[in-house]
């Protein structure tokens, strides 16, 4: 793979989906030379129960993309949801430590690892930090829009948005990626990789939540002043109004699946009956996203409203119940992107694309202080140690 060539891998609990792209100028991103796409076995919510399988699902959907681009893929951006996936806000702060009270990036750094160790112990136990998103800054008391790196003064306080992951899961699913021989440069949360195809700057700073609604989870991103201030995922997802609309209507889950889907089968029933199945498990899954958005103090407030993705997005009754449970504007994300020979429209690949733009981007703010995944921090240390050796 050259320097301009770029790869996504999103293991979902239903599907791998892998994108191979490459940079144009400016780090544009300017075509899709590869897509690939498996069964996903071996999760449960989001988390690996059969490394063996996910290793297999990995390796059809890569083999599927370097096929279709002629590019063998040796580094890749993963993405990591299900229930293991959470957020917690914690406050730090600092003394400025310059004599002329000018803040540097080492008082920055200060003030976030203050916030990180304020965590409670039950709140990040067994969990890897993955992002550190400063929320809000305050010098002397006084809060600060934007960047505080040469502004002056003597205490800098930070609120702090931690991203986190179970350990152990996340390990899991880097060697399963790494067992097909690809190498993970970085471990991007969901949700964060979908929005960066998915909602524009606009949304972001006016206010927005993004529905990624996966067939056993739906995780969630709200943002605000450009910057993610939650995220949250459900244990429910489209594998549940599937059940529910087999047990609803009394026929096999492939039928259920086709019928969730649009598709058309032998089976007559009742459109009314299945309307209202489909709309009680929806209710469901806003009602667990209404209960989020009232603990965070957003409930009804965010301007450019729910944006929903992934496979269960599809569904006919979802825009108006999504306005109706939420109080707020909603639409369907739409993609289209790709070039001539690849196209992509449907929105359950904005995870794989959204992989492939991060990795164009190498401001690491911009980037939302995306963290590296190192399975060995003292080697990352050593190597930079030695760039000063004689």
């Amino acid at each position: 793979m050259s320097s301009n060539i770029t790869a996504g891998i999103d293991v979902g609990t239903y599907e791998v989906r892998v994108v191979i792209a490459e940079h144009g100028d400016k780090n544009n991103l300017t075509a899709i030379l590869g897509t690939g796409r498996a069964e996903s076995k071996g999760l449960r919510h989001g988390y690996i129960i059969n490394m063996a399988d996910v290793t297999k699902s990995v390796n059809l959907a890569k083999r599927q993309a370097e096929k279709a681009s002629g590019i063998k893929i040796r580094k890749a951006f993963i993405s990591i949801g299900g229930i293991g996936l959470s957020s917690v806000k914690s406050q730090g702060s600092t003394i400025v430590t310059k004599a002329d009270q000018e803040i540097t990036g080492a008082d920055v750094e200060q003030a976030i690892s203050a916030a990180e160790e304020a965590i409670p112990n039950s709140l990040i136990q067994n969990r890897k930090i993955i992002y550190s998103i400063p929320t809000l800054w305050k010098i002397d008391g006084k809060p600060v829009l934007g960047r505080v790196l040469g502004m002056k003064g003597v205490k800098l306080e930070t609120k702090t948005l931690f991203i986190s992951c179970i350990e152990p899961h996340l390990d899991d699913l880097v060697e399963a990626v790494e067992e097909t021989g690809v190498e993970v440069v970085d471990v991007v949360a969901s949700p964060i990789a979908a929005s960066f195809v998915t909602l524009s700057k606009s949304q972001k700073i006016a206010g927005c939540v993004l529905a990624n609604i996966g067939a056993e989870t739906v995780s969630i991103v709200v943002f605000e002043n450009n910057i993610p201030i939650s995220l949250e995922v459900f244990p429910i997802g489209g594998s549940d109004i599937t059940n529910d609309i087999a047990l609803g209507l009394k026929i096999s889950m492939e039928e259920a699946e086709s019928i969730k889907l649009g598709g058309i089968t032998a089976t007559s029933y009742s459109r009314k009956k299945l309307e209202e199945i489909i709309s009680a498990r929806l209710g469901d899954i806003f009602e667990l996203i209404e209960v989020h958005l009232k603990k965070i103090g957003k409930s009804g407030i965010l301007p450019a409203g729910i944006i929903m993705t992934g496979g269960s997005s599809s569904l006919g009754l979802i825009e108006d119940l999504a306005r109706s449970y939420l109080r707020l504007p909603s639409r369907i994300a739409s993609l289209h992107i790709g070039s001539d020979k690849f196209q992509i429209k449907d929105s359950s690949w904005s995870v794989a694309y959204g992989l492939c733009i991060i990795s164009s981007i190498p401001d690491e703010e911009e980037r939302l202080g995306l963290k590296r995944y190192s399975k060995n921090v003292f080697k990352t240390i050593w190597q930079t140690l030695k760039k000063f050796l004689p």
